[in-house]
């Protein structure tokens, strides 16, 4: 893993709570029922996003899911088991080989101060060259501002609900991803 140029982190409960949301305000507004996200498809968004773009040869893509010690999988997202669908796990498509990795803090230290501490922790790596980032920007703007603020050299995308000011990296939001992903069509909601 240390030789991954790509590396995608994820605050899982922050992203689980969004998809809940977004799911309860959909189902309402189209009037149907919204299964839960398909995180394969969630991944592939999130790397668009980032500036991967599919080819022959494919990118190798770390996917880093931190999540709660307490919280075994995701709620709206399949597949969902940290421990053995999400960890040590690899799929293939026509962007690159994403591999998927989950981890909390062990009790040691919560999930808020792992996923800042493992954000730093690449964004110091010699090998990585871009990282795509979906934290909790809700509740810990200031520090996650700062962790990507303080990455240099690395071509960063942080995907948030709504445009953040004070960030020297791209951003996206992250809602439209996470439509895609739970098969919600523009169609729909004009």
């Amino acid at each position: 893993m240390d030789s991954c140029k790509n590396v995608i982190i994820i605050d899982a409960d922050y992203a689980d709570r969004i998809a809940f949301d977004l799911i309860v305000n959909f189902e309402r507004m189209l009037g149907r029922r919204i299964p839960p996200a398909d995180l394969s498809r969630w991944l592939d968004c999130l790397a668009l996003d980032g500036g991967l773009r599919p080819s022959e040869s494919g990118e190798d893509i770390l996917c880093v899911f931190i999540h709660d010690k307490e919280k075994s999988r995701f709620d709206n997202f399949r597949p969902a088991d940290f421990a053995t669908e999400l960890n040590a796990q690899a799929f293939r498509d026509n962007i690159g080989e994403f591999t998927l990795q989950s981890a909390s803090g062990e009790g040691v230290v919560g999930a808020d101060e792992f996923f800042l501490s493992t954000l730093k922790m690449f964004g110091e790596s010699q090998a990585v060259e871009r990282i795509i980032v979906v934290g909790n920007v809700d509740e810990h703007l200031a520090p996650i501002r700062n962790a990507v603020n303080a990455i240099a050299e690395k071509d960063i995308t942080l995907l948030a609900m709504e445009p953040l000011v004070g960030l020297r990296c791209k951003q996206e939001i992250l809602g439209y991803s996470l439509m895609s992903a739970l098969g919600i069509k523009g169609e729909e909601i004009r």
